[in-house]
């Protein structure tokens, strides 16, 4: 990403996309607040795993999808925020994944 380009990352609108991404049979499954909390725990594991610091833009970090997902329906059943299905989980960290894209966050 050039330093020109503006993108802004809004939480509502990742909310909205999300949701709008989640498969039919969850619809209604998660609120706002769900999605908004388990958004915060993948950019909680990114920055535990050190993707979050500054580092050369040309370096490609491959994420363990599975890890990332044990990690957050770990901590929303010890924060008891809900008993989430992994398979759930990833639904909504493609959708974030999704709207990171759509607003060109990885380019």
């Amino acid at each position: 990403m050039n330093a020109n380009d503006d993108f802004i990352y809004d939480e509502e609108d990742s909310v909205k996309f999300i949701q709008n991404y989640l498969p039919q049979e969850l619809k209604g499954k998660f609120s706002n607040d769900d999605i908004n909390y388990i958004v915060d725990l993948i950019y909680e594991f990114y920055d535990s795993k050190g993707y979050m610091d500054e580092t050369d833009e040309d370096t490609e970090v491959d994420i363990d999808e599975d890890e990332l997902t044990d990690f957050v329906v770990k901590n929303a059943l010890k924060d008891k925020v809900g008993k989430f299905s992994e398979e759930e989980v990833n639904f909504i960290i493609q959708g974030e994944l999704a709207y990171c894209d759509s607003i060109h966050i990885f380019e």
